[in-house]
């Protein structure tokens, strides 16, 4: 039994840690659907976490710190939108950019405003969100098996998590069942073609970029208003891009990257809960090889496993209207 609570454990950890990952997926899931590399998802992270702390903490509110988080991650979005589709310059660059710009920008403004070293004021309840206790989840939790399942693998997580979980199956009847669905896949493949139609590139592309900036801020204040209780430094800490590499693993699919996720959230929460623990045959592992698994073990199912991954045939190039 100790065995099943160990492994009910992990799995718990697992749903905690992939809900940023999946966030993240999705939200890179739409703009390159669209033909637009994202390689910012990071940074766009990175600010929402900061603004939902901060806002949550000035404002005593997790949902207004919610709504600055997403607010502000679009801002983000759209920046990249402007280099990108308007004046068609490099996605990478503009992508990194934003990375940059995330980074220093939320240590600069948190030190200027909070002064605690680029951190802000821990959350009290009220300023994040709590977890949420299904109907008789204390009185199941007692029972074999089920009680575990039921007590801590589907309850005890807060709406966030539900609401990263419910995107993928509204995101692949938005791109598999609905007119804009169709038309961002139809831009991502041939812009000329949705052009030729009478619909506008650059607005669908848009609009996707938007879509984008409100994943990645909910992803960010997931991060510092439930997983942490604040905002730190560098808190996303490569998380964008194992979304990225998430992405690709998927191939552009909404169900398939959730189980990508899930699978880097299950890598990482066996290494952190391998830390330090003695393994058959080799011993104590070092806590920094721990650490550094789930990123080479996402290099290594990339190299190896993933076959050879199509991206849209329009991603990363700018359209440029024929006159």
């Amino acid at each position: 039994m100790d065995f099943f609570n160990a492994i009910v454990q992990v799995l718990d950890s697992t749903i905690r840690l992939s809900v940023p990952l999946l966030l993240a997926c999705l939200a890179g899931l739409y703009s390159e659907r669209a033909g637009v590399f994202d390689i910012g998802l990071e940074g766009k992270m990175l600010v929402g976490a900061f603004a939902g702390a901060a806002a949550a903490s000035v404002f005593h509110s997790a949902y207004l710190g919610l709504g600055m988080a997403i607010l502000i991650s679009v801002a983000f979005a759209l920046i990249h939108g402007f280099a990108s589709i308007t004046h068609r310059g490099n996605q990478i660059v503009s992508g990194v950019a934003i990375n940059f710009i995330a980074a220093g920008s939320t240590i600069m403004l948190g030190q200027a405003w909070f002064q605690q070293g680029g951190r802000t004021p821990a959350l009290a309840a009220g300023e994040r969100f709590e977890a949420i206790t299904w109907p008789g989840a204390e009185a199941f939790r007692s029972v074999p098996i089920l009680g575990p399942i039921y007590s801590e693998l589907i309850s005890g997580h807060s709406v966030l998590v539900y609401l990263a979980f419910l995107a993928v199956p509204f995101t692949w009847w938005v791109l598999f069942r609905t007119r804009f669905g169709l038309r961002l896949r139809a831009v991502g493949e041939n812009p000329a073609a949705v052009d030729t139609a009478g619909i506008s590139v650059a607005w669908l592309r848009y609009r996707a970029l938007i879509c984008t900036g409100v994943l990645t801020g909910i992803a960010g204040a997931y991060l510092s208003m439930v997983q942490n209780g604040g905002f730190v430094k560098d808190m996303t800490a490569g998380k964008g891009y194992i979304a990225l590499a998430a992405l690709i693993f998927a191939k552009w699919k909404p169900v398939n990257a959730m189980f990508a996720c899930l699978l880097f959230g299950f890598l990482d929460a066996a290494s952190i809960r391998l830390q330090g623990t003695p393994l058959p045959l080799i011993g104590k592992v070092p806590v920094q090889f721990m650490q550094a698994l789930p990123y080479v073990l996402t290099v290594i199912l990339l190299a190896g496993f993933i076959g050879k991954a199509i991206p849209p045939r329009a991603g990363g190039v700018p359209y440029v209207k024929e006159r």
